[in-house]
């Protein structure tokens, strides 16, 4: 018997990052492997406040441990990816140094990276160390097939962007025909980097490394099921190192009886949890979960059109208002709006996601189509009202409208009278009945990618541990 593998998962510090990374390392950890989770000091510290003082002390196998973020103090995150790339190599070199003397770490020997795909300083990292290096993408291979084509947008002449009076409707709805498995996009559906004013936005740059990095891994991990974007992952099957579909990742956590690592989780927010018992009390397919995600801002106006809208809709809805949602001076919901819905709604400032999601009472789900907010619904059977705000979400919103049939979209100048239509037509109208349908048949499919051991996610898993261990490091009888 040898000693346990040794992974090292590091994500990009953001909530939507964090979360899919923290699945994929239990789902390590039940295959026998020693983890460390990297996450930054602020985010450690944030993880603390909401989770509780003893929350990240793990497990002797399942440690974490934490690097410098590089941010000044205050709210820093437009800085964020360029702080990644300029001085978070050095803290995290000096991370796996220590990991490595074994005489002193009490951990095994690195067996591999596990590095969020857009973290691109980590690969230096492994190759200075020689450690075998696996990319995750947390988002769908929609998103991923829309982030690396910004250099064929560059060579087709629709980057760089002459100035930003030419960020028109008109257009962003130009039809994009030459991406593989997306005939039919429009520049307005691709990852919303490519509105770039010259060819040095660093954003231009960055995704590009990306891509060169990505070329470079061992192995790419994507959170989806290859039923679900079976087209895309052919195309990209073609460009990139071996890719393994394993997801849905909290479907294939959910089989794990390993009851220690519930305790172990990443909200950076505290959930409130009577949110559950609310909903205990309502009809099934009956609520609108109302979830923009955790970096989402929107204008006090947009506000409050949505407060009128749902109101307006007579539908029962569950509104998650996050303290930071609102850009500006935050802007207090309106207190008649408070009084006309009390009887039909609950708002609160965050909630456990999945489990909201998979709730009978939930009906429809108003979102942000931030990746894992559209992979829970999926895998739920719950049909989305989509409202995409930047990076992958407006893929997202297209895949889930045009193609998948679970989705339609909302107008990014957001009017009252069109989110009560909407949310009407979903809960109650023709339309909404049939993408309930539709759901449904896509969440059977999810449970099909996971249920056995000859399942496409499932088997996906072992096949990516197999490669990326070193045939003498393989462990077990």
């Amino acid at each position: 018997m040898l000693e346990k593998p040794h992974a090292v998962c590091i994500p990009f510090p953001a909530q939507g990052h964090i979360n899919p990374m923290l699945k994929l390392a239990k789902l390590l950890h039940n295959r026998d492997f020693h983890i460390t989770f990297v996450n930054t000091e602020s985010n450690h510290n944030r993880i603390l406040k909401s989770r509780g003082p003893d929350s990240l002390d793990g497990l002797p196998s399942f440690r974490f441990e934490t690097i410098p973020d590089g941010l000044p103090k205050l709210d820093a995150n437009a800085y964020l990816l360029e702080s990644t790339s300029k001085d978070w190599l050095v803290p995290f070199i000096d991370l796996l140094s220590k990991l490595s003397d074994t005489a002193t770490s009490n951990v095994p020997p690195i067996t591999c990276i596990v590095s969020d795909s857009i973290m691109c300083f980590t690969l230096a990292a492994a190759e200075e160390l020689g450690i075998p290096y696996v990319s995750f993408w947390s988002a769908g291979a929609c998103g991923f097939m829309g982030f690396i084509q910004y250099r064929n947008l560059v060579e087709k002449g629709f980057l760089p962007i002459k100035d930003s009076s030419s960020i028109t409707n008109e257009y962003l709805d130009t039809t994009v025909d030459w991406i593989p498995s997306m005939q039919g996009i429009r520049l307005k559906d691709i990852p919303n980097f490519i509105h770039c004013i010259n060819l040095g936005d660093f954003m231009i740059k960055y995704t590009s490394e990306i891509t060169e990095t990505t070329l470079k891994s061992s192995a790419i991990i994507i959170n989806t099921f290859e039923e679900l974007e079976h087209q895309v992952l052919y195309a990209l099957s073609s460009m990139f190192p071996p890719i393994y579909t394993i997801g849905p990742l909290h479907l294939l956590l959910n089989q794990i009886e390993d009851v220690s690592l519930k305790s172990i989780g990443s909200n950076l927010w505290k959930e409130m949890l009577e949110c559950l018992e609310w909903l205990n009390s309502k009809e099934p397919h009956s609520v609108v979960y109302v979830n923009y995600g955790s970096l989402t801002k929107m204008t006090p106006n947009q506000l409050v059109e949505f407060a009128w809208g749902l109101a307006n809709s007579n539908q029962t809805f569950l509104w998650i208002v996050r303290p930071d949602l609102v850009t500006g001076d935050l802007a207090a919901i309106p207190p008649e709006f408070v009084t006309e819905t009390k009887d039909r709604s609950l708002l609160t400032s965050w909630c456990p996601q999945e489990q909201v999601l998979s709730h009978p009472s939930i009906g429809g789900f108003l979102t942000h189509s931030g990746w894992n907010s559209t992979i829970e619904s999926i895998s739920s059977g719950v049909p989305m009202i989509c409202w995409p705000n930047f990076s992958d979400q407006q893929t997202n919103c297209w895949y889930s409208c045009t193609q998948w049939g679970i989705g339609v979209e909302i107008n990014n100048d957001v009017k009252r009278d069109e989110v009560e239509r909407i949310v009407r037509e979903l809960m109650v109208g023709d339309k909404g009945q049939e993408m309930k349908k539709r759901s449904m048949e896509w969440k059977k499919m999810a449970e099909g990618a996971i249920m056995r051991s000859s399942a496409s996610s499932f088997s996906n898993l072992e096949k990516m541990i197999k490669q990326v261990l070193p045939p003498s490091r393989h462990w077990g009888n």
